[in-house]
């Protein structure tokens, strides 16, 4: 028998399994900086002799070019046709480039990562934030980073600071960033062990030196 549409996904999510590595998610509004904190640290991990992996979700992988370019540029997705996008790319890009890395001990940086589905989806879309993070965690059997760096910003002058043409979501309006904005900041005050806030503002050499610190206490080695 087919469930009902509002039956609630189950509360059962595999446990994550151990890995060697060390996971890093950046999340944060659009042009927050993301990209260049995750340079700046690449660099500074290959200056100390780790291997690193940088990816970025969606566009992972070569499925998740598609489905990126889908989502992101292409005609109207509905909200839970597009949370559902989000946790198959997600799915895929854990299972075929996260994870083994990790498992054989690299540093893998994501631009973006599941909390980004919970706060424009969940909240955003106003999809729930509870059943987008099951959706997810069942998708990634149950992987959550290491550490996960939030870069906050008014998202007003993260959005100024795009010089190409906006896309979709990019596109969803002042109430829908303000409301994606507050959902990260909920997030990160309720697991303070995971979450480093940064004010996005700042120089961003100033930010990555606060990066490299608390990486290096999670990695044991001086900052």
């Amino acid at each position: 028998m087919t469930p009902p549409p509002d039956q609630p996904l189950p509360d059962a999510v595999p446990a994550p399994r151990a890995h060697a590595g060390t996971f890093v998610s950046f999340e944060g509004g659009d042009g927050v900086g993301k990209s260049t904190q995750l340079d700046l640290l690449r660099g500074w991990l290959a200056g100390i002799g780790r291997e690193v992996v940088v990816t970025r979700e969606p566009g992972g992988t070569p499925l998740g070019l598609e489905l990126r370019n889908a989502v992101l540029h292409g005609d109207h997705v509905a909200p839970r046709a597009e949370a559902l996008i989000y946790a198959a790319d997600r799915a895929h890009h854990v299972a075929t480039v996260v994870r083994p890395a990790l498992e054989r001990g690299a540093v893998v940086l994501s631009d973006r990562f599941l909390d980004s589905s919970v706060a424009y989806q969940g909240v955003g879309r106003g999809l729930g934030a509870d059943a987008v993070e099951r959706l997810n965690l069942w998708g990634v059997e149950g992987l959550l980073p290491d550490l996960t760096v939030l870069l906050d910003l008014d998202p007003a002058v993260g959005l100024s600071r795009i010089t190409r043409e906006p896309d979709r979501l990019e596109r969803a309006g002042a109430d829908f960033h303000a409301r994606m904005r507050q959902a990260y900041l909920d997030r990160a005050a309720a697991d303070p062990a995971r979450f480093l806030v940064l004010d996005a503002a700042q120089p961003p050499d100033v930010i990555g030196a606060q990066v490299r610190t608390r990486l290096a206490a999670v990695l044991g080695v001086p900052a």
